[in-house]
Formats: C-alpha cells, structure tokens, sequence
C-alpha cells in the first residue's frame, strides 16, 4: 500500500506487518523475563526492564503520569493529567502547572497556524528552517526569569535541530525543529516546534521547561489531523 506525506519529503509510516511482529517480538521477551524474574516484582523492589546491556531498574519520565484526549479544529492530542487546557478557535493551549497560561513551558497546537498571521510565519520564507524563525517576532526574552515582563531584548538564537519527525498518530510527518536564544542579559531559552507545511498546523513549545522535555515529545506523538480540514 503507497504511502502518503505532507510535504516534508517522508512518506507515512505502512509497515503494519513489521509493527506486529516487533510488538510480538517485545511480548515473548517480557515473558521470558517474568519466569527468570519471579514476576512483577511481588518483593516489593523496582521493576525491573530489558536494556541495551541487560536487565536495568526502569525509570519513568518527568512530568504527569496520564494525558487526557483534547482536540481542536479536529484535531486530536493528549493533554498531560493536572495541566491547564485553553481551547479557543483554531488554538489550543496547554500550561503546565505553576506557570502563567500559554508562557513558560507550555505547549500549544495551533490550526491555520501561518493563514492567520500577518506575516505568515512560520511558513513565509520557510521561517521554521531559519536562525530566527522561532518565532513571528523574534525579539523578546522567554528565559523563566524574564518570561513574565516581556521587555527584555534577545541577543541572538541558532537553529540547533532540524530535520524530520515520523511518530505522530496519524502517520504523517513533520518539520522538527529547535532553536536555542540568547538574551541580552546573557540568560537562555529553548524553543520547540513541529510543523506541517501543507496542512499549515504547528505544534509549538513556547519556552522549553527541562524537566519536561519528554513530555513535550509524547505530546507531539499523540497528535492525529485525520478530522482536520484545512
């Protein structure tokens, strides 16, 4: 079966058989772990997983345990569990908690994303492949500590990942990518984004907060555009 792609240059993802077989693969292993392991864990001591070196304590990633299905404009994405939800118009914003709403940290899932900016960003001049294209104006400081006063000028930013993202639900593909920015007043932020060219829908994290990066990376691989209709 022919895959399909968004511009991006990768096709979707088609390989069903090969997904099974993996998940099959992966089932048999945790079986035979359970019977030389003695099961669960029922000593009450970490559970244990299968590594690239052998058996290895699992570790959890940071932020909320459970996301909440959200949708825009048709869109569905998981929200993480305890985190804001605003969802208005084409938009929709999720805030981790403790943070002003839409600011630090938050991620959010934009439809018509470039259709409804003046300036087209971030798809004019293909601003998502650029040093300053993180964002429409790229001139105020998002650094935690200067975040909320919004006067604070930026020295510089570097596109430091770009390339391609294939894990979203729906099979697609988009433009990853990253860019690190400088402050005048030395700090630093990071800024997130995964874009689709042609369905023009961005998913973008405002000012990376580190302690949920992976986080931010679930988010991104449960969004699914099958109901979207640009």
């Amino acid at each position: 079966m022919a895959g399909t792609n968004d511009g991006a240059g990768r096709r979707r993802r088609t390989s069903a058989a090969r997904t099974v077989a993996g998940v099959a693969a992966a089932a048999a292993a945790l079986t035979v772990l359970a019977a030389c392991s003695g099961g669960g864990g029922g000593d009450g001591g970490p559970e244990m997983a299968l590594g690239d070196s052998g058996l290895m304590e699992g570790v959890a990633p940071p932020g909320p345990e459970g996301f909440t299905p959200v949708e825009v404009a048709g869109i569905a994405i998981n929200a993480p569990d305890g985190w804001d939800v605003q969802n208005e118009g084409d938009s929709l914003c999720m805030t981790p908690p403790g943070q002003e709403a839409c600011a630090y940290g938050s991620v959010q899932l934009v439809a018509r994303a470039a259709a409804n900016q003046p300036q087209g960003w971030p798809l004019e001049g293909e601003a998502y492949r650029e040093d300053e294209g993180w964002a429409a104006a790229p001139d105020n400081c998002r650094s935690l500590n200067t975040a909320a006063s919004g006067d604070i000028g930026v020295e510089g930013s570097t596109l430091s990942e770009s390339g391609f993202f294939e894990d979203h639900a729906d099979g697609l593909t988009s433009h990853q990518a990253m860019w690190d920015v400088t402050c005048v007043n030395d700090e630093t932020f990071r800024v997130r984004m995964w874009f689709l060219p042609i369905s023009d829908v961005l998913l973008y994290v405002w000012s990376v907060d580190a302690q949920y990066e992976e986080v931010y990376t679930q988010i991104a691989a449960s969004m699914d555009t099958s109901g979207y209709r640009d």
